[in-house]
């Protein structure tokens, strides 16, 4: 089962996938994708994707060459951007913000600093 949202923001038409996105369900993820006019680029989210079969990558592909961008939060879809070599939408030398991050910039907080457990007593630096 696949699960695909639309979100309009004033930059960009957000598409949130999660789930297993196989076979015929890309195929219709694909056709409703086909359905919108995307004037300024298509974010998709693609951090809730649990599976993904050659019929996936391929519409992965098709959106890679309709110049999407791809957020990817865990490692999973990490895995599967850097694999099939899609556009990261976010700054390389920082964590990959969150799609809510991405359209409202100034509610995100800071990234935090968190002490290792190996080093009691030791605060953030």
């Amino acid at each position: 089962m696949v699960r695909a949202q639309f979100h309009q923001t004033n930059d960009h038409l957000a598409l949130k996938l999660e789930g297993r996105l196989v076979s015929a369900r890309a195929v219709e993820v694909k056709s409703l994708v086909s359905r919108h006019f995307v004037p300024n680029g298509l974010l998709v989210d693609v951090s809730e994707v649990t599976y993904l079969d050659s019929v996936g990558e391929q519409l992965f592909l098709w959106l890679r060459d309709l110049q999407a961008k791809f957020v990817a939060e865990t490692c999973h879809a990490r895995d599967i951007r850097e694999r099939l070599q899609l556009a990261l939408q976010g700054d390389a030398d920082r964590s990959v913000p969150s799609l809510t991050e991405m359209h409202h910039p100034q509610a995100a907080p800071s990234p935090a600093r968190v002490s290792s457990p190996d080093s009691p007593g030791r605060g953030p630096s």
